[in-house]
């Protein structure tokens, strides 16, 4: 037998092994193979993608934060502050912040001021340094007055002046201001009442008489304009009568319209001769005319029950009421309105569209090169910038659709130049705002119809169903909830959108509302208010930003409230629908 060529050489060194003898030395980490398992299972991604959802969840809490704090304390009546300077002046306030010089070390504190009319430099806010202040005192009586102009007045009150002030509305002598006897809560709140009672018995009429007349003016300026038109484009002169009637109907109304308005004008001169005398700080006295006060209360002495009362009214002063005060006092229900009637109609106009159009890319269109670069053109669509479709709108809607209306059936009014439709209308703004977010729709309702399995289609066609009965009654169904995403990502894009509505007819104050009781009740072709413009206007429009700036905390907090709460109510709807319909028998 051979001898085995395996023979270990005495000669050569084993492997690993090192001179002296001594044992090997690895150079490879024992850490290394934990490490390599660690980053082959995904762990840094998974501690990545939890981080950037902490994060973003975090930068939403700080948000919503923000904005609460600046909207929620806003009605909250504060105390009204006293100031005496050291040169000798006085003036009343509320405390706003204070705030340290860092170079001086230096404290100041801003005020919130009243009675803007008798300042000269018609400052709202005044910054006053702490050691300029000889002394601040919070009196029991000091007494703010909300009015409909000029914001409010802070003062004493100390009589009240007028021939429909009832004889118990005398002062008591037991005030505890240094100007004399304080005038007691209840005769004010009792001239208030009286005088308002006045006014909706003697005012209240005459302006539901204009109203009436106003409207019936309009109506028959509009068929004399009708007329005018078809004698002057037809050439028949046996329409002059009739022109002429008319004529004598618009002067007739037009009379009646001025007597009225004198009456108006009369009674409410005579409402404003009814006044309470306020007292500054230096004791000059000033008549506020009581037509012209919205709220009276003492900030200073109410109790937390009296200013829980005094909040909750604020609030419903907020939802129910106009503005005023260039948008930066009052209420916000025209833009509370005009935003929810604008996130239906652009629902109900646009949706049905995108949904038809997913549809159709989806379950129809085959898949090839014409359809490929619609898939792309849809979801191009969904990045472009929204004043492009605001544009686009004006473009398209507004002059183009809007103006052939015009050029259809209303003629007489583009002859003297005021378009019906060629103009910016609630109509307009929720085609544009539907443009912009049926991209979002499409998608979704795409691929909420891609992520059913093919063996539920097979299925149905086994079972011997059409293409549109499987469509309808087993896909349609079971895509519906990823098509309410669609519909909830669409509509909260549009509440919040403003650049596209600035040129397709939202406007800072609406005089009529787009619904309202005047037939046909429904206009699409009025201008409308909207609370994000509204957030706009009173930010960066308004004359005093500082005295804006709560409006626009609390316009902001609303617009919020009113997108959760409509987007819940949506993903509600959208839970219960997969439950019920996830699956159905055809």
């Amino acid at each position: 037998m051979m001898k085995s060529e395996n023979r270990e050489n005495p000669n050569q060194r084993p492997t690993g092994s090192v001179p002296g003898g001594r044992a090997p030395i690895s150079r490879r980490s024992p850490f290394a193979p934990a490490f390599a398992n660690y980053l082959r299972r995904g762990e840094p991604q998974v501690w990545a993608t939890a981080a950037a959802l902490a994060g973003m969840l975090l930068l939403i809490v700080v948000l919503l934060a923000v904005v609460m704090a600046g909207g929620l304390g806003v009605f909250w009546p504060e105390n009204i502050m006293q100031v005496e300077l050291e040169d000798g002046g006085r003036f009343l306030g509320r405390i706003v912040r204070k705030e340290v010089n860092p170079d001086t070390g230096k404290s100041s504190i801003q005020f919130k001021t009243g009675n803007r009319e008798l300042d000269p430099k018609r400052q709202d806010f005044r910054w006053i340094g702490e050691k300029a202040i000889r002394k601040m005192t919070a009196p029991a009586d000091l007494c703010v007055l909300e009015r409909v102009e000029h914001g409010d007045f802070h003062g004493y009150a100390v009589r009240l002046d007028g021939p429909d002030i009832t004889p118990g509305a005398a002062p008591s002598g037991t005030g505890q201001s240094t100007r004399g006897a304080a005038l007691p809560p209840d005769a004010m709140h009792t001239a208030l009442e009286s005088i308002r009672r006045k006014a909706a018995e003697e005012v209240g009429p005459v302006s539901g008489e204009l109203f009436a007349l106003s409207n019936q003016l309009h109506r028959t300026r509009d068929k004399l304009l009708r007329l005018q038109y078809r004698r002057e484009a037809g050439g028949r002169p046996d329409l002059d009568r009739r022109i002429e009637e008319l004529e004598e109907t618009r002067r007739r109304i037009g009379e009646q319209s001025d007597r009225f308005a004198r009456r108006q004008q009369q009674a409410l001169a005579d409402l404003r001769r009814n006044v309470v005398v306020m007292a500054g700080p230096d004791g000059r006295e000033t008549p506020v005319p009581l037509t012209n006060i919205v709220r009276y209360y003492h900030p200073n002495s109410m109790s937390f029950a009296a200013k829980c009362r005094h909040y909750l009214s604020k609030v419903k002063e907020l939802l129910w009421e106009n503005p005023r005060e260039a948008n930066t006092e009052g209420g916000l229900f025209p833009a509370i309105f005009g935003t929810v009637m604008l996130i239906f109609m652009m629902a109900v106009l646009c949706f049905p569209l995108g949904v038809l159009a997913g549809i159709y890319l989806g379950e129809y269109a085959k898949d090839g090169s014409l359809v490929r670069l619609v898939r792309i053109a849809v979801n191009n669509l969904a990045g472009i910038p929204s004043i492009v479709y605001g544009i686009f709108g004006l473009g398209f809607f507004v002059y183009g659709i809007g103006g052939m209306i015009d050029q259809w059936f209303f003629p007489e009014r583009v002859a003297v130049g005021t378009p019906t439709f060629g103009t910016g209308g609630i109509l307009w703004a929720s085609l544009t705002l539907g443009l912009l977010t049926v991209p979002v729709v499409i998608v979704s309702t795409e691929e909420a119809f891609r992520s059913i399995p093919r063996a539920v289609r097979d299925g149905s066609y086994a079972l011997g169903a059409t293409k549109f009965q499987t469509l309808v009654r087993v896909l349609a169904p079971m895509a519906s909830p990823g098509m309410m995403t669609g519909f909830i990502l669409a509509m909260a894009r549009a509440a919040g959108e403003v650049a596209p509505l600035m040129i397709t007819g939202v406007v800072k104050l609406a005089p009529q509302m787009p619904l309202d009781a005047t037939f046909p009740f429904m206009h699409l072709e009025r201008k409308f208010m909207h609370l994000g413009f509204h957030i706009y206007d009173a930010g960066f429009q308004s004359p005093n930003v500082e005295a804006s700036k709560p409006m626009v905390y609390v316009t902001t907090l609303l617009l919020l409230a009113i997108v959760l709460a409509m987007s819940s109510a949506a993903i509600a709807l959208r839970n219960r629908m997969r439950k019920r319909l996830l699956t159905r028998t055809i």
